[in-house]
């Protein structure tokens, strides 16, 4: 391959085969000065940004959702171009015709999206309705026709929750800077040879499976050519400039967002790419800096628009209509170099130039031996933000080497080169109930799994608890992996990524992204069962509903080795368990510690547990404690959650982390050198990730009862972050009731 678009690049081997990051590699500027030479926003951005705010009001009048396009089956080419205002975007694309207007995508589940217009007022178009509900299945109908009754069992009961089987599964990053680095026509051959190359003798099932696949990416290539076109641009071939890179990137994730209604619609790690096309420029005298952070505000305002109809449960789960627009920011190459650039800071400058979102998801990968520079205006941009989260590069780096992004909140993968199915999580507290009571559910009374002979004795034996409850893990893990391998099944039958895909490799890593939720629940509770006496109390029909605790007991998140070895050897024994049965696609299984806002909806799921959790009450977010309970302040909480072992928890370990600004110093420069203290140290000890919000309680209980006050109050939940205000008032309170530091 010669491009003409390639002038200025340094020659290499990315030039004869598609290979972003030896771009990356051979052409980026690493940059360890500090922020002085950022722009403020352009007259052209304040007045775009004006209009978007009055759109974001209007749809906050509109109970959350400002339009519904019913009639149109959103495919990357369905809709017609679209813009905020022409006059004033360098960067253009939107979802839909009109910002802000929904899509409909019915091959994921016609019910789902009837239900979820339904929600707001609106009805979907008769024709769509008919075609779908007896012409055309669905992925929803698909794996509710394979459904066991004891899958079924366990997922109406909670046990395991939040399965992607009425949502999109999400979590595929495609590597959209392809597009802008080769063009379509040179993907499009790459694909030709691919299924070329699968013209064999024989067509085994796999076989046909991937050519079939193959096909439908070089046909969602072609949509993406006719897309782009909408808008008067021809993305064949490669960009020619900085503008046309970000414009090309962006037209690529935007063909995702069209296509897919996924759990999370990641947008990889663009930054340093970009920023290589940016540096050509301004050495060649064609953009000023004041015009590259022009169109980084202009593409990121595009990003913070992406939305996605889902249905009032979904919301429950998710809360806050998060989209995870994820990009990987930072980090460090595997030859020492740092991988932060100039656009580093101009991608989290939108913090300061649009005010603070939770779109895109700004994750900056953190090594120890990241720029002073950096390192300080990331910290001060978390204490006045709340809109950042770490995850630790040097520990990453090992794994995924240094061309990965996270997909979600916490999973690292390649990009490019692994996709994952995602699996949500099983309610590990409610396993632990269950062990107890012979799987029968601690507020039903049901049935749920096979029966075996529950706990009798008047007070909880360790030995005896944790027999029952391995057996009850291991009947949890097999069920978990059933359920998923019967989804990822009928999702890449009825509803497959194909532009995602297009933009990977042909061979690549899959996982199996399986999930715990109640991890710092089923710690305390067996601490209380070996260090404390826990009476049981039992109804008429002998069913454990309470426990009474009697004495104290070492609690995960006090940096008490008692407690927080429960809590490694639970996520090292699970994850064994799941890696016994077989996955789809021969996929390798991970796990992660992560629960989103749904750790509230679980907690209402679960009845009262031997710890003194009170039934309904939430769960600790993530990897968190339970709220409270981490009584020795940040350090010794930080210290708990790093031991958990990342080797056994590769989808990730999502720890969310708030502190009061007098906590962490008397002024900006101590809180500022603090908050880095903090962060090298917990990275030091292997931590893995962390969300970081620097708030005082009182502010969000303000926002809490006049959120007019409060438009784009931010703060970092699980993984992701929200605007406080989109909260429900129940997550709002569960947000107000954790542990908010204020000693360190």
């Amino acid at each position: 391959m010669n491009f003409k678009q390639w002038e200025g690049f340094q020659n290499g081997d990315w030039q004869s085969e598609i290979d972003v990051r030896g771009f990356i590699q051979t052409n980026y500027t690493p940059y360890e000065g500090d922020s002085n030479f950022l722009s403020a926003p352009t007259d052209k951005t304040k007045k775009l940004w004006e209009e978007v705010l009055e759109l974001y009001k209007k749809e906050k009048e509109n109970g959350g959702v400002l339009d519904i396009d019913t009639k149109t089956i959103s495919t990357i080419s369905a809709h017609e171009a679209g813009y905020i205002d022409k006059d004033l975007e360098e960067i253009v694309g939107l979802q839909t015709d009109k910002p802000l207007k929904r899509a409909i995508m019915p091959f994921g589940g016609i019910k789902i999206v009837e239900k979820s217009c339904n929600a707001y007022g609106k009805e979907v178009d008769p024709d769509v309705s008919r075609i779908f509900h007896t012409i055309r299945k669905t992925h929803n109908d698909g794996v509710f026709s394979v459904y066991t009754p004891d899958i079924r069992s366990a997922r109406s009961s909670h046990l395991i929750t939040g399965l992607p089987d009425g949502y999109g599964r999400g979590r595929i990053i495609g590597d959209y800077r392809r597009v802008a680095l080769y063009g379509v026509d040179a993907l499009i051959e790459e694909k030709k040879e691919e299924l070329a190359n699968l013209n064999v003798d024989i067509l085994t099932e796999n076989i046909i499976h991937e050519r079939e696949e193959i096909s439908e990416q070089i046909a969602a290539l072609e949509q993406l050519k006719i897309m782009a076109s909408q808008y008067g641009f021809d993305i064949a071939k490669p960009a020619n400039n900085a503008k046309e890179a970000i414009q090309w990137t962006y037209f690529a994730y935007l063909g995702a967002v069209k296509d897919q209604n996924g759990a999370a619609m990641s947008l990889g790690r663009v930054t340093t790419f970009l920023d290589i096309y940016i540096e050509r420029d301004l050495q060649n005298g064609t953009l000023t800096e004041e015009q590259a952070q022009e169109l980084m505000d202009h593409f990121v305002m595009k990003l913070r628009l992406i939305r996605f109809l889902r249905t009032p449960e979904y919301n429950e789960l998710f809360s806050g209509d998060p989209v995870w627009v994820t990009e990987s920011i930072g980090g460090m190459g595997i030859d020492g170099r740092t991988l932060v650039t100039k656009n580093s800071y101009r991608m989290l400058y939108t913090l300061v130039n649009l005010g603070p979102a939770p779109e895109p998801n700004m994750t900056v990968l953190w090594s120890t031996r990241l720029p002073q520079g950096f390192k300080d205006f990331c910290a001060d941009l978390s204490i006045k933000t709340s809109s950042i989260q770490y995850e630790n590069d040097d520990l990453m780096r090992k794994y995924w080497g240094d061309d990965y992004g996270i997909a979600c909140c916490v999973s690292a993968m390649r990009i490019g080169k692994q996709m994952q199915f995602f699996g949500a999580r099983c309610n590990l507290a409610k396993t632990l109930l269950y062990a107890i009571n012979g799987g029968r559910d601690e507020l039903s009374g049901k049935q749920i799994t096979p029966k075996f002979e529950p706990i009798t004795s008047e007070y909880l034996d360790y030995n005896e608890v944790m027999a029952k409850f391995d057996t009850m893990m291991d009947y949890v893990s097999k069920i978990y992996i059933k359920a998923l391998n019967a989804i990822h099944f009928m999702h890449d039958k009825y509803s497959y990524e194909a532009i995602e895909m297009a933009l990977h490799d042909h061979e690549i890593l899959r996982t199996m992204a399986c999930g715990i939720a109640g991890l710092s629940v089923v710690a305390d509770s067996l601490s209380a069962i070996k260090y404390a006496k826990v009476k049981v109390i039992r109804d008429e029909t002998g069913l454990a509903t309470d426990y009474q605790v009697e004495g104290d007991f070492p609690k995960y998140g006090n940096d008490d080795d008692r407690a927080d070895e429960i809590a490694v050897m639970l996520t090292k024994t699970f994850l064994k368990k799941l890696k016994k049965y077989q996955t789809y696609r021969n996929s390798k299984t991970t796990l992660s510690i992560l629960t989103i806002t749904s750790n509230v909806v679980y907690g209402k799921a679960t009845g009262n547990t031997p710890d003194g959790r009170r039934a309904g009450e939430p769960f600790g977010p993530g990897a968190n404690p339970l709220h409270g309970r981490d009584v020795n302040g940040a350090l010794a909480v930080m210290n708990s959650v790093s031991k958990l072992p990342y080797e056994y928890a590769q989808d990730g370990i999502s720890y969310t982390f708030s502190i009061t600004p007098a906590t962490l110093g008397k002024d900006e420069t101590a809180r500022v050198h603090n908050l880095v203290s903090m962060l090298d140290g917990y990275f030091m000890r292997e931590g893995h990730h962390i969300n970081v919000n620097v708030f005082d309680k009182a502010l969000l209980e303000d926002a809490m009862e006049h959120p007019e006050k409060y438009p784009q109050l931010t703060i970092r939940v699980s993984g992701y972050a929200v605007h406080f205000t989109k909260l429900t008032r129940e997550q709002q309170l569960d947000v107000i009731h954790r542990t908010i530091h204020e000693r360190i």
